[in-house]
């Protein structure tokens, strides 16, 4: 006589934030009814409602507050295979002195660079480094495989802890599109946990966690509404849009819907999460948009870089040049700055 017996509920991970929100039941059942439960868009509201801001304009008295803030919020990138210390020295020395002509220019909130790439990013920064000087620049590492985030949970981890060793003050992560997209949550759960650990320095202190969902890959806005949701409970201190990678990257209506998911996180929990669109975002006009979205969705105090950041590599030189037209009234040409 065979006796069935049913095989043991798998028991994810934990993580504090969902432990409370699911109530201590932190199984792959639970976790796929919590998400699966979330009420499902509204594509034609939101499109509608991201158009609408999309309009607003800023009259020329706040137009040098907008772009100093595009400025604050912005993480200078450089992600290319081509990448060499020297390239990395030069955003760096960028993200110190953006415009030489004008040294009231405030600094980017971050450099942005592969893993390998960190420790020639903290030496040119130097005594601004933000482990150093408290405002200072951060550096930010992309990890976990980026951009594809095909690798095995050891090669992940080990590629995030080499980075956070490195100097790193933030690390950010590519989800498993492939197992959020055939349902298996609990698998992107763990890993983001696991990364989240990865990111404990010795004191005891953790690198921030911006947690990519690259939303052109997830197909529809329920998708990114549950995998933001998802991202958020296990850890993340970001949610970002883009690895800038693949198309479409950053969208004003994506990041309209993350924005809601943080405010209304916000208010379930008092917590802060933050936001980062990636990839796409070139002009101060376009940044300005995004700018109106933040106040408008989860209000001004989310205009801060350790709650809203900008990933990009040419949005800055435009926006110097806008700041230079404010300025002395005319355009300057596009050697007036640095080419990244």
């Amino acid at each position: 006589m065979t006796i069935e017996t049913t095989p043991p509920v798998r028991t994810l991970a934990p993580a504090a934030r969902a432990v409370e929100i699911l109530g201590g039941d932190l199984t792959e059942a639970s976790l796929r009814r919590y998400l699966n439960g979330i009420p499902g868009v509204d594509a034609v509201g939101l499109e509608q409602r991201a158009a609408g801001l999309g309009t607003r304009s800023i009259k020329t008295t706040s137009k040098a507050w907008a772009l100093d803030k595009i400025i604050e919020l912005i993480d200078l990138t450089t992600l290319e295979g081509a990448d060499t210390p020297g390239k990395v020295r030069s955003l760096a020395a960028k993200a110190l002195t953006p415009d030489p002509s004008d040294l009231t220019t405030p600094r980017p909130a971050a450099v942005c660079v592969y893993g390998d790439m960190v420790p020639y990013a903290v030496e040119a920064l130097g005594a601004a480094h933000a482990a150093k000087l408290p405002g200072g620049v951060n550096v930010a590492a992309v990890a976990t495989a980026f951009p594809s985030g095909r690798a095995s949970l050891a090669v992940k981890l080990a590629d995030t802890a080499d980075a956070v060793a490195a100097g790193a003050d933030e690390i950010d992560m590519v989800i498993d599109r492939g197992a959020f997209l055939s349902g298996r949550y609990g698998l992107v759960f763990d890993e983001i946990v696991a990364v989240k650990e990865a990111c404990r320095r010795p004191d005891g202190s953790y690198a921030h966690l911006k947690v990519i969902l690259e939303t052109g890959e997830l197909n529809t806005y329920d998708n990114v509404r549950r995998a933001s949701w998802l991202s958020i409970l296990a850890g993340g201190d970001f949610i970002k849009t883009s690895t800038g990678k693949v198309s479409p990257a950053a969208t004003l209506p994506v990041t309209l819907l993350m924005l809601e998911v943080v405010r209304d996180w916000h208010k379930l929990t008092g917590e802060e999460i933050g936001v980062k669109p990636a990839g796409g975002i070139r002009t101060s006009k376009d940044a300005i948009k995004y700018l109106v979205t933040v106040a408008e969705t989860a209000g001004e105090q989310w205009l801060q870089p350790h709650l809203f950041r900008f990933g990009a590599s040419s949005l800055l030189n435009d926006v110097l040049l806008q700041r230079q037209k404010l300025k002395t009234g005319h355009y300057s040409g596009a050697d007036y700055v640095t080419i990244d």
